[in-house]
């Protein structure tokens, strides 16, 4: 994915997708508009035509293109300020809000959800003139839910302006918003009582949040770089335990669920360089208390970028920052978008020998790909493995973008 042909698709996006569409065009008018997955394994198949691969794939760093010298820009570590830091940081060109996780019903019935909230800039100025419409903001919100039973994803989308109320973010009390999906409530450094609510054509959230565990900066203490250049880098933290309860609906059917949810928070004024091509990215919550998450930034040649990295957090909430010589990567299994034409590496081998921890990542549906505006799969895992202490077993995410 270019930089540039990004930041053309946002702005293709801004013109089409809230420019001069009346708030309820917007949205899929139809139930079926919204993205199934059948969950099917895959080899490739042959194909007589061309595969489906308009998409840009990744959304993590929405940047790019156009002129960056009015941002600030992420270049020496900072303590991180809370509640303000959990609300938006216009100075900066994006950021986002990821809400991921495992939940069980009704007979142990298994859902994976996703709630992210995506802001970035098209200038660092708004536009001159007086009309309430004009804003340098676009923002963007992904709505996917993991229907294990019944062997599919289902996910959808908004895509709006940072004008007239229509979105934006609030630290004290916090709130983020698309339109009429949310997070609000209070949340601090170490607690806090959140609601997730998001209702979309046939999938809706309606849960709350209470963290277990407080944030956790990764890289060099929040500061995460993504390559050698000044400010090539993010300020980045994480909630890495949340309880959750509430309810989740699957066309129509609600279901009372309970389980665990991850946070992760960044933002930035910076870019993958033109020498990565995509990132594999784990969130693991395991059956000890500790969690990890580790992301590779793959190079175009399929080697792991020296700036890859994670997080190891113990159960008490101590943290061992984790660099690309930390941990192994290997993929056991692909499965094969008969809708895009990509192979997706979604079953893994994580190893991190220093801790004597091996794991087995494996899906809870093989199709988790979302294919919204921005292509890229993400899903609910499950683990199984060995630590020095014996057996572990958990839950978590994987995200697989640049394919």
């Amino acid at each position: 994915m270019s930089a540039a042909r990004l930041a053309t698709v946002l702005a293709l996006a801004w013109i089409g997708g809230c420019g001069d569409i009346a708030p309820d065009d917007r949205r899929s008018p139809d139930p079926d508009a919204a993205q199934t997955s059948d969950g099917r394994a895959g080899v490739d198949p042959q194909r007589d035509g061309e595969p489906d691969t308009g998409a840009p794939t990744g959304i993590r760093y929405l940047s790019g293109g156009g002129d960056s010298d009015g941002f600030a820009r992420a270049t020496v570590p900072r303590a991180f300020e809370f509640p303000a830091d959990h609300g938006g940081h216009p100075e900066y060109r994006s950021e986002w809000w990821y809400f991921t996780g495992n939940v069980f019903g009704s007979d142990r019935r298994h859902y994976g959800f996703e709630l992210t909230f995506f802001r970035y800039a098209l200038a660092d100025e708004p536009p001159p003139g007086p009309s309430a419409w004009s804003t340098n903001q676009f923002w963007m919100a992904h709505l996917a839910v993991t229907d294990t039973r019944n062997g599919r994803l289902l996910a959808e989308e908004r895509l709006t302006r940072g004008a007239l109320g229509l979105a934006g973010a609030e630290a004290s009390p916090f709130r983020v918003w698309v339109e009429d999906w949310s997070v609000s409530g209070r949340l601090g450094r170490t607690d806090g009582s959140i609601v997730l609510e998001a209702r979309g054509e046939r999938i809706a959230l309606d849960l709350a949040l209470a963290p277990s565990k407080g944030v956790t900066p990764n890289g060099d203490r929040g500061l995460d770089g993504k390559g050698p250049e000044p400010g090539n880098a993010s300020f980045y933290y994480s909630m890495p335990r949340i309880d959750v309860r509430g309810r989740i609906t699957v066309d129509g059917r609600e279901d009372a669920v309970s389980g665990l949810a991850w946070m992760d928070r960044e933002w930035s004024t910076s870019a993958l360089t033109p020498d990565l091509e995509g990132w594999d990215w784990f969130a693991l919550q395991l059956s000890d208390g500790r969690d990890l998450m580790v992301y590779r930034l793959r190079r175009r040649d399929g080697t792991a970028s020296p700036y890859s990295g994670g997080s190891l957090i113990d159960a008490d909430g101590a943290r061992r920052r984790l660099d690309v010589e930390d941990f192994v990567l290997e993929p056991l299994d692909h499965w094969y978008s008969e809708r895009t034409g990509t192979r997706y590496p979604v079953a893994w081998r994580l190893r991190l020998p220093d801790e004597d921890l091996q794991l087995e990542v494996r899906p809870y549906v093989d199709d988790q790909e979302l294919d919204l505006s921005v292509r890229y799969w993400e899903g609910a895992v499950s683990v199984e493995g060995r630590s020095g202490s014996g057996p572990v077993t958990g839950n978590g995410y994987l995200e697989l973008a640049g394919y």
